[in-house]
């Protein structure tokens, strides 16, 4: 069977080869490195915000009798990094289906393989959720492949008509009637309680089933990114064929151009929507929420280009290399986090669900991440594939694919 895949990890090539897996020379090592680089971000936001106390904690008032490091390190994450980071992994899924979609155009069975892909994607998502963390992307991720799939068909106009209409839609959510009802600080408050049982003393099926029941609670979340997700995929598979990722040295002064206002004006729109109780500035409204969703995207999109933009550098290039092998690992690593962060914190393992403080979690964080990094190029340097990155591909296709380096 031809194999023409090219997998969320590793589907970044300078060129589209018809056949066979992608040779390290041939890679993108700016999406490697923003790939692995977006991973440590999603991972210092999961441990402290969603592994270390319930996810709904951060809905609440937050807790003015932590130490000042603690609620520094926390707001530096919250306004940097929390949604910037799965902004970031949107947006690069986005890549990677355009480049799939570009490489299997002379196969016949195209359309099957994407859409096999996207269902098998679906099903490692689902057994994630369910099995070992309900903050689960992957799920929706998979939706919205399949939703964006059909316009990689159309034309460019069209994909960019609905990108920005989702992207407007995401933006003004906050002026518009709910579309789901989020649950209320009453029950926020009961369920973090109960929650801090289950997780931190509960054996896995306790775990298990509190996972269960908390579930259909998470979905008002999902519906709130649902619109982003689309734009950012949308986007993604743009950027792709404008050819300013496979050039990223002919458009380097655009790239740092980009960078440059993404994280000005993005981080002032982010620091003007959330601190704006800090310097005693006038509340806007719901005004201030329009503004946190557009900072996070620019703020986003300028990390993007600043980074693609390095890799274009030699120094650059030799400063984020370690990040690469990440990045290729990235669907293996990003499962990986939630099975070791699970035994760290809940009950079946060491219990730690709210008994560590906010630094001493994200220094977990850290340890975790660098030694996913250490494992990750040792991997690489002795197999094509992630092992989560294999399976998935070998199903894609129906068939088991070499894995072993030759």
């Amino acid at each position: 069977m031809v194999s023409t895949q090219i997998d969320w990890a590793s589907d970044t090539t300078r060129a589209l080869p018809a056949q066979g897996p992608v040779v390290p020379s041939n890679r993108i090592e700016g999406i490697d490195v923003l790939r692995g680089l977006a991973l440590f971000g999603v991972l210092a936001v999961n441990i402290v915000f969603e592994f270390l106390v319930s996810i709904f904690e951060q809905f609440l008032s937050p807790d003015g009798t932590i130490p000042a490091i603690d609620r520094a390190l926390r707001d530096v994450l919250a306004a940097a990094i929390e949604l910037k980071a799965l902004a970031l992994f949107s947006f690069l899924f986005g890549v990677g289906l355009a480049i799939q979609f570009d490489r299997l155009t002379n196969n016949a069975r195209r359309l099957t393989l994407l859409i096999r892909r996207l269902v098998v994607l679906l099903a490692i998502g689902a057994a994630h959720l369910f099995l070992l963390w309900n903050g689960d992307i992957l799920v929706e991720y998979a939706v919205v492949g399949l939703v964006v799939l059909p316009f990689l068909f159309g034309p460019r106009w069209l994909t960019l008509l609905v990108a920005a209409a989702s992207l407007v839609l995401f933006l003004t959510m906050p002026l518009l009637p709910p579309v789901v009802q989020f649950p209320s600080h009453f029950w926020i408050g009961e369920h973090i309680a109960q929650a801090t049982m289950a997780y931190g003393d509960g054996g896995f099926l306790d775990v298990l089933a509190f996972r269960v029941r908390e579930i259909p609670a998470m979905f008002p979340l999902h519906v709130m990114i649902f619109p982003r997700t689309i734009a950012l995929f949308l986007f993604g598979a743009l950027a792709w064929r404008t050819g300013i990722l496979q050039r990223a040295s002919e458009h380097r002064s655009l790239l740092f151009s980009i960078a440059l206002s993404g994280v000005l004006f993005g981080g002032a729109l982010t620091v003007a929507a959330q601190w704006r109780d800090l310097f005693g500035w006038p509340s806007l409204g719901r005004a201030h929420e329009v503004m946190e969703r557009l900072g996070g995207i620019v703020l986003a999109a300028g990390y993007a280009a600043g980074i693609v933009g390095l890799t274009s550098v030699p120094a650059g290039q030799r400063m984020l290399a370690w990040a690469a092998p990440v990045g290729r690992m990235a669907f293996t690593n990003y499962l990986g986090q939630s099975l070791i962060l699970g035994w760290i914190f809940y009950g079946y393992g060491f219990g730690l669900f709210g008994k560590l403080s906010v630094s001493t979690a994200f220094a977990i964080g850290v340890v975790v991440y660098a030694m996913q990094a250490a494992l990750s190029a040792w991997w690489l340097g002795q197999y094509r594939y992630g092992p989560v990155e294999w399976l998935w591909r070998s199903m894609m296709y129906g068939s088991w694919q070499p894995m072993v380096q030759t």
